[in-house]
């Protein structure tokens, strides 16, 4: 079992930790949301147009069945 810490020595070390972390910069977070954005917008648009496709496919199908 492992050994319990308390509490001071845990916010301690969690401290420690975060002053190793490399934070990006202000820059770096906009670059990257934008870039976010632009690929979700682009996939959002790509599978609308394979629904599409594909629903038309399943109506035709749908439809000659008849």
């Amino acid at each position: 079992m492992a050994k319990m810490t308390n509490p001071g020595t845990f916010v301690r070390q969690v401290r420690q930790e975060t002053a190793k972390v490399s934070w990006p910069t202000r820059r770096e977070t906009i670059v990257t949301t934008i870039m976010v954005l632009i690929m979700t917008t682009i996939l959002s648009l790509f599978f609308l147009g394979v629904d599409q496709v594909l629903g038309r496919i399943v109506q035709f199908l749908l439809d000659f069945a008849k």
